[in-house]
């Protein structure tokens, strides 16, 4: 396979392979009352409205290299959006080497890559707990490509484009093309991990956990912060406006509806974090 992956790899037609990232970012944040999570919901909408998500996706469009072929965006109500965008080939205006290179892709200042018969899309879900105070926003994009560029380039700019607490990342590769010879290939670049695209200074931030299946080319790479400040996570007020125990009780709060996010489970003991009455903040 090595052979295959060279730079004097030589196709048969067009690269039929279909590379997709799936990229889900979530920001988690605490309010004390229902006009409190109904404000938060109503900022975290405009701040990721239709209209600025479309531009984040075109963006990412100049990023791969690719043309816009048509754009259906939508705001819900009563909060969420969803922006898909259809796109087709570009100019290769880079190396095939620099191309597939496995590093952080850029932000946007260049175009890199050649695609064909691909699509973006996003998709925004504001929720909030019933009764804890507990806000989570959550953004779905998928960037699927046919071609010679890994959609990975562009997940250096999406890290930069939301504030993002918790993010799980899916990068496939499926299908297969086939060499002048009639071989098929069935992956036209190395990867070992999500996380040589990500850019040092950036995982640093994040404690994070790969699951990989190297013989179906799907890689996953989930990310938590690690340094953990309250007043990040509070809308409208800081913590030194809290009771320490209250603080210390919605920092629990904060802190397990992250670990529940990315570690996909529910956690039950909910014990500890019942010394304090939230009445009383």
């Amino acid at each position: 396979m090595e052979n295959k992956l060279s730079s004097k790899m030589k196709l048969y037609g067009f690269n039929n392979l279909t590379k997709s990232l799936s990229f889900n970012m979530y920001d988690i944040c605490y309010t004390k009352t229902q006009e409190d999570r109904k404000a938060y919901i109503e900022y975290i909408d405009e701040q990721y409205n239709a209209d600025r998500l479309t531009k984040i996706l075109t963006t990412v469009t100049d990023i791969i290299g690719a043309n816009v072929l048509n754009i259906a965006k939508q705001d819900y109500e009563p909060q969420g959006a969803s922006v898909t965008i259809l796109i087709s080939e570009g100019s290769l205006t880079q190396t095939k080497e620099e191309v597939q290179e496995a590093s952080p892709g850029p932000l946007p200042q260049t175009i890199l890559g050649h695609l064909d018969k691909s699509h973006i899309t996003v998709h925004t879900y504001p929720e909030s707990h019933p009764y804890e105070g507990i806000n989570t926003f959550r953004a779905d994009i998928d960037v699927s490509t046919c071609g010679k560029i890994s959609p990975l380039k562009a997940l250096n700019y999406l890290i930069h484009s939301f504030d993002t607490d918790i993010m799980t990342i899916d990068y496939r590769v499926r299908g297969f093309t086939r060499d002048i010879t009639g071989e098929k290939l069935f992956m036209d670049h190395k990867i070992d991990s999500i996380q040589n695209f990500i850019p040092v200074h950036v995982g640093r931030l994040y404690n994070m956990i790969d699951v990989n299946v190297y013989q179906e080319n799907i890689f996953h790479t989930k990310c938590k912060l690690k340094q953990f400040d309250l007043n990040n996570y509070l809308f409208g007020y800081s913590k030194e406006d809290l009771h320490p125990g209250a603080a210390q009780l919605i920092a629990k709060k904060v802190k397990r509806e992250m670990d529940e996010i990315f570690y996909g489970t529910n956690v039950e003991d909910m014990s500890d974090l019942e010394e304090y009455d939230e009445e009383s903040f």
